[in-house]
């Protein structure tokens, strides 16, 4: 079963003379438990694509179908809690909030939600991630790869249909990198999450199991790896 669908997207940004075409219609589809890497160069719009796919912008054309549910078809606060519910995002800079601990942060979509803490997937979470001895540090009392954990287990405990990680390893040192890949991999096997990772490091693309290269705001190559 597909769970995402990309349908003829396209994003242009400014007006007549001005215009950038960052997405020129792209299309393509994830099966249920798919692990998927994008690449491409700097403005060949990956990220754009990421954005998109994830609902934190809208396209001038084209669907995004999560789940079965098209997203766009959606207003500004029901897009806001379908997103908490159904994608996990994780970034290259963690945007974690300073403030709350690493469980607090990792809890985050629950609270936002009004809903209990599920204490034993919170555990199971936090086992996986290895980080069951920092629970109760804050962010800056944690190392860049801990804090990626952090947000790699808040885009887990909602057990969301897609999970979309932008860079994830763009600002870790090559232990970390390593590490944060085996955890997402390990996610994707034991939990049969979909992910899709946007990455300039073909090391890292080339351990998902299909790479889809971007050029120009076009698909250029899509292709399966193993």
């Amino acid at each position: 079963m597909a769970i995402l669908r990309v349908k003829d997207l396209t994003k242009i940004y400014g007006k007549r003379d001005t215009t950038v075409t960052a997405l020129g219609g792209v299309s393509f589809s994830m099966e249920r438990g798919e692990f998927a890497a994008i690449i491409g160069a700097s403005g060949s719009g990956k990220s754009t694509l990421m954005h998109l796919i994830g609902g934190v912008d809208r396209p001038s054309s084209g669907s995004v179908t999560v789940d079965g549910n098209e997203i766009f078809k959606q207003n500004e606060s029901e897009l806001a809690i379908f997103r908490r519910r159904n994608i996990g995002l994780i970034y290259q800079f963690y945007n974690l909030i300073p403030t709350l601990t690493a469980e607090e942060n990792i809890m985050l979509p629950r609270l936002l939600d009004n809903r209990k803490p599920d204490e034993e997937k919170l555990q199971t979470i936090l086992e996986t991630i290895g980080l069951t001895g920092r629970t109760k540090h804050l962010p800056s009392e944690l190392s860049g790869g801990q804090q990626q954990r952090v947000s790699v287990g808040r885009a887990l405990i909602n057990d969301p249909a897609l999970i979309l990680a932008d860079e994830p390893t763009g600002n870790l040192d090559s232990k970390s990198s390593r590490e944060i890949i085996d955890l997402l991999k390990l996610a994707n096997k034991r939990y049969k999450q979909t992910l899709l990772i946007i990455t300039h490091d073909e090391k890292i693309a080339l351990q998902a199991d299909r790479i889809i290269t971007i050029e120009d705001g076009l698909i250029i190559r899509d292709e399966e790896v193993r």
